[in-house]
């Protein structure tokens, strides 16, 4: 095959993610950078703009309409729902899923310490660990946020930004799933082509990373059957061992933190084991009754 044309946000870190992607085809790809309204409007909170979309519309429309051939996403910015016409073609190695701290530690962090961060998923958390906590809001691309921790005790952002920026050594302390449930996808590429596109799809599949797609497959499926987003504090976390047998963690909550539902499963398919605990989650945890008081 000769070159083919990747559709991606034109922020440094969504660039770095699209080269990557090049380097592990081995072939030419020409980028077409898309402006998406998630990044036209820094001074609105992501929830407010519609939550997990802001980001991937426009450059889902570039595929569609033939602009470009593939789309490089973070999977953590992708609907739970794939637009018809369009396919998740490959899933490569996924990298860290974990939050970050930078500025300060979380067990020294001082009494009503102000921490910056535009997700209610990770306010809800820490806010649940720390109800003294107080909170600012982050939004920008990762140079931007990192430009504004000086502001705040503490910055969340998610470790694998950093990594792929060069920019490990910012790292105060990582947040293991134990502490932080991850937003869905959080660290994975998620690499979308039109559907009866076969030669994109077969160059795809080459960098597809197996145990990589089943952790994503299960956490979309959680989210698919939540009906979640950015818009609502929502996080699921899977790893899949060397048998590809997958163990699956998720939390839902309410904004401030003062309820937090949390759970594990696991199981060898990884859209039913999705499915499978949102269903605990909502049924059998009071999650429905939750999720309906902050819709």
């Amino acid at each position: 095959m000769g070159s083919l044309r990747a559709a991606t946000r034109g922020s440094r870190l969504a660039r770095a993610q699209t080269d990557l992607v090049a380097d592990m085809l081995g072939i030419e790809v020409q980028t077409v950078v898309i402006d998406t309204q998630g990044d036209r409007r820094t001074d609105v909170p992501i929830w407010e703009l519609g939550g997990r979309g802001v980001f991937v519309k426009e450059v889902q429309a570039a595929v569609l309409d033939g602009r470009a051939d593939f789309a490089v996403h973070s999977a953590k910015d992708l609907p739970s729902s794939t637009p018809e016409g369009l396919t998740i073609a490959s899933v490569p190695h996924r990298a860290d899923p974990r939050d970050a701290l930078v500025g300060g530690r979380f067990d020294t962090l001082p009494p009503g310490a102000r921490i910056g961060t535009g997700s209610v998923r990770r306010r809800a958390q820490l806010a649940w660990l720390r109800p003294d906590l107080t909170f600012g809001g982050l939004r920008g691309n990762m140079e931007t946020r990192l430009s504004k921790a000086g502001g705040f005790a503490a910055i969340v952002v998610a470790a694998a930004a950093l990594d792929r920026l060069g920019r490990s050594s910012d790292v105060t302390e990582i947040l293991g799933p134990q502490v932080m449930v991850p937003q869905v996808g959080q660290g994975a590429l998620a690499i979308e082509c039109r559907a009866d596109d076969d030669d994109t799809l077969a160059a795809l599949a080459t960098i597809e990373h197996g145990p990589s797609r089943e952790a994503v497959d299960a956490e979309r499926a959680w989210l698919a059957e939540v009906g979640g987003g950015c818009d609502l504090p929502v996080g699921a976390h899977a790893t899949v061992d060397d048998r590809g047998h997958v163990t699956l963690t998720a939390m839902l909550g309410t904004p401030d933190g003062r309820i937090v539902l949390r759970d594990s499963d696991e199981g060898d398919d990884p859209v039913e084991l999705g499915r499978r605990l949102a269903r605990h989650l909502l049924d059998d945890a009071g999650g429905s009754s939750l999720l309906a008081d902050l819709r």
